[in-house]
């Protein structure tokens, strides 16, 4: 008997993952529930991380990497007097420092790490160094220098602090890592730091309320999984929309740039046609006709 290769499942399916699972083992897990025969995530999140994971499944999938792309927002939990080998709370402690951290310390400080700025990666990261993942070289107790990455910091606040402990907020850009910023904080306060949680609550317009765990997930009928899905478009309904006519989205999907009225000067769209069905991505040329950039399947 041939084996099956799974369902035809579209949309996007918002995870609230949980400490202690990769971003992988729960997109496996959330894939075999639904029994869908395409899938992938937007963005790892640690083991030790929790919260919102965005899975693609099917034809969302290639709207996954403008999800991987945009902000996210975090509530992070940071240690100060606490150093350890991977600056978050897995690693071993490598040193303790007694400090009293004040609210108009860490407002202050976070003036520094506001806007535009180069961050250098943690060694505990999946980056590679000639080949390898740089968290296998830790491992083995070796450093390389990594060179520093531009990344945006787009707002920080300071929720709470008691105990050394804060309660940060962030929003940042891709590529960001928050244990790093753990580092660099406790660093400028010469007392140490590392990240001791950390949970996503909103990707692009995607916020954690929305989201459904695994164990809920196992509690559902499959057609009650079903009704969990996004539709593909809100993975990208920060762009604006652009809606074709029968002879515009015929020779789009043919490939050909189209003329169309009302287009943006420039920049990615999203583009329907008149019934309002989701096409994919397009892309304002500079004469300002729209090309196909990513199309669904008819």
């Amino acid at each position: 008997m041939a084996r099956r290769k799974g369902e035809d499942i579209h949309g996007i399916l918002l995870l609230d993952k949980p400490r202690g699972l990769t971003s992988n083992r729960a997109l496996q897990t959330a894939r075999r529930l639904f029994r869908a025969r395409k899938a992938g995530h937007t963005g790892a999140l640690d083991p030790v991380a929790t919260g919102l994971l965005p899975l693609c499944f099917g034809e969302a999938t290639k709207v996954s990497r403008y999800l991987l792309e945009s902000p996210k927002r975090y509530l992070a939990g940071i240690r100060f007097g606490i150093s350890t080998t991977t600056c978050d709370s897995e690693g071993e402690i490598i040193e303790r420092k007694a400090c009293r951290v004040t609210v108009a310390q860490l407002q202050q400080g976070l003036k520094k790490f506001h806007g535009d700025i180069l961050q250098t990666p943690p060694m505990y990261s999946a980056l590679k160094y000639q080949g390898q993942p740089l968290y296998k070289l830790a491992r083995q107790g070796i450093e390389v220098e990594r060179p520093a990455r531009p990344v945006t910091v787009y707002a920080a606040g300071v929720v709470a602090l008691a105990d050394n402990l804060l309660q940060l907020e962030l929003t940042v850009s891709s590529g960001f890592y928050v244990r790093s910023l753990a580092h660099d904080l406790g660093k400028m306060l010469g007392c140490g730091a590392h990240m001791e949680s950390l949970r996503r609550t909103a990707v692009a317009g995607f916020d954690i309320d929305h989201a459904v765990t695994l164990e809920q997930l196992q509690n559902l009928s499959p057609g009650e999984r079903l009704q969990q899905l996004v539709p593909v478009d809100r993975g990208v309904d920060f762009l604006p929309p652009v809606v074709l006519n029968v002879d515009a989205a015929y020779y789009l999907r043919q490939g050909q740039p189209v003329s169309v009225a009302n287009a943006p000067a420039q920049g990615l769209v999203r583009l329907y046609d008149r019934d309002r069905r989701f096409l994919g991505i397009g892309r304002v040329l500079d004469d300002g006709r729209v090309a196909p950039k990513r199309l669904l399947a008819a």
